[in-house]
């Protein structure tokens, strides 16, 4: 009988594959890391071939690691990462890279979008703030920019469309990586024609929306004979990787807040309605009918501590895998040695710009307090705390839109850490619950998946947080009043210091372009 999901989690950096019991137990797992190609600072995209080749191979190795026989695959559901755009030709050939979520060269199109009604107007229907992320804005750009490419191509389509147009033949997208296009409108569940007139594009040059729980048949026979499954085997086209981690981290309601910080970083609760920021500084999307994600996405997450850790604390030319952990160990104890607010060292981490709720891709990283006192690990302890500061200014924002959290729930490679999880705990003044495995967005796909094969009956299960292997299973962080009180003192001016550098901010960033051109 059939009763293993697979769940392939396409990322920024890496595509995994992981193979389910239907109770949650990971039984075989894969992950494989491609390129990101960054020739300038503002450019970051894929290789969609070489993506692709990775879910094949993660696929394939892993139905050779688990041991199963194809008769036992339930279905394989899809996670992947949002905001992904690339032009195809009449031919069905990509005549881009894939662009991802940290393209920044639609910067100036955003920006004069933000200043206009119409981008507000725009927001207001398809729950999309206006940033460089969005693929409105990116096609905007490339109208503009790659004129040629933008009137030859035949389809404009995200990086998952892809994987799914050549396992199947076929240009269809989820309603909730189409809610992420600023080109959706949330109450129709269709292409916005004003932002279709504003992108310069005809609704034909899009893939079709379905829902979530849409099951994908008729694999095409030669790549079933390469993953070693049936021709037969449904395919769940599934959803955004930040929308299936409240799902597969159990947060369902405004009960509870969902918190992940991976390369990136995002906060998110669930509502059963679209619902909108009045600045258009929150993004909604979809999930499933009456489950919609309200929340703020975050540039810097663990690429501060990446940044830091090549940068700062590295001390040979050229590591090994295994040493880049004992780095990493290394600078978390050292971390572990600083009081609670840095001695006054506070650090914006606008590395790459940033999100929520500034949506600002001037930002730049910024040390403020730094005095003779300071050492190396005050810098670390305050990048760590800086990047908490930034998730807690979007959390400020749900305030208006649900109530205040009982929990948080952490996922992501940063709940990995017991440090930043108590840091999140101490700033937010609310318990954060880790549960016992941090691979939330390829749990909460195996989830979409069971539920879109009849296996599960509601998306909601009465056992949370940890979905799949109950709530004893977690490790808790609860917050230390004395840091909460000084976390307060030091979070009105980590905010002060980000809005008065905003002119600045747009300064040094024309001139840094100058400079670098």
């Amino acid at each position: 009988m059939r009763g293993k999901i697979i769940a392939v989690d396409i990322g920024t950096t890496n595509m995994k594959a992981l193979m389910f019991d239907p109770d949650g137990t990971i039984l075989a797992s894969r992950s494989i890391s491609y390129a990101l190609h960054t020739p300038n600072p503002d450019t970051a995209e894929q290789d969609p071939e070489e993506i692709f080749a990775a879910v094949l191979t993660g696929i394939s190795e892993l139905m050779k690691l688990s041991g199963i026989s194809p008769e036992e695959l339930l279905c394989i559901a899809f996670s992947s990462a949002m905001h992904s755009l690339m032009a195809m030709d009449e031919h069905h050939r990509p005549l881009t890279r894939s662009m991802t979520w940290a393209d920044q060269r639609g910067r100036e199109v955003a920006e004069k979008l933000n200043r206009t009604e119409l981008g507000l107007s725009i927001y207001r229907s398809t729950g999309t703030p206006i940033h460089p992320m969005s693929p409105l804005v990116k096609l905007m750009w490339m109208k503009e920019h790659q004129s040629g490419i933008f009137a030859s191509a035949g389809k404009f389509i995200g990086i998952k469309e892809y994987v799914c147009f050549r396992l199947f033949g076929r240009y269809i997208v989820d309603h909730s990586i189409a809610s992420a296009t600023g080109l959706f409108n949330l109450n129709s569940l269709s292409w916005d024609k004003q932002a279709l007139q504003t992108a310069g594009i005809r609704e034909d040059q899009l893939s079709e929306p379905v829902p979530t729980t849409y099951r994908l048949t008729g694999l095409m026979p030669e790549y079933a004979s390469r993953l070693g499954i049936h021709p037969d085997t449904p395919f769940i086209i599934g959803a955004s990787d930040g929308v299936l981690a409240n799902l597969g981290s159990g947060v369902m309601s405004t009960e509870r807040m969902s918190v992940t910080i991976g390369t990136s970083g995002a906060v998110r609760t669930v509502v059963g309605k679209p619902a909108f920021d009045a600045g258009g500084r929150l993004f909604c999307y979809a999930l499933a009918e009456d489950f919609w994600v309200v929340g703020g996405p975050s540039n810097n997450g663990g690429l501060v501590l990446q940044w830091l850790a090549e940068q700062v604390f590295r001390e040979k030319a050229e590591l090994h895998k295994s040493q880049i952990g004992e780095l990493y160990e290394k600078m978390l104890k050292l971390a572990e040695e600083i009081p609670p607010g840095s001695e006054g060292l506070l650090f914006l981490p606008y590395l790459t710009g940033e999100r929520a709720p500034i949506w600002d891709a001037n930002a730049k990283g910024v040390y403020f307090g730094l005095s003779l006192r300071h050492e190396k690990k005050h810098m670390l302890r305050s990048a760590m705390e800086g990047v908490i500061f930034q998730i807690a200014a979007i959390a400020s924002l749900l305030e208006g839109i649900s109530d205040r959290p009982k929990e948080i729930i952490a996922s992501g490679g940063f709940a990995r850490s017991a440090l930043w999880c108590q840091i999140l705990a101490d700033v937010q003044g609310i318990p954060v619950v880790v549960p016992e495995t941090v691979e939330s967005s390829g749990w909460g796909a195996a989830i979409l998946g069971m539920y879109a094969m009849g296996v599960k009956e509601t998306l909601v299960d009465p056992v949370a947080p940890d979905l799949h292997r109950g709530a004893e299973k977690v490790t808790r962080f609860a917050p230390i009043a004395a840091n909460h009180s000084l976390y307060r003192r030091l979070l009105p001016i980590y905010q002060q210091v980000g809005r008065q550098l905003t002119d600045s901010f747009q300064e040094i960033t024309r001139f840094q372009s100058e400079t670098q051109a």
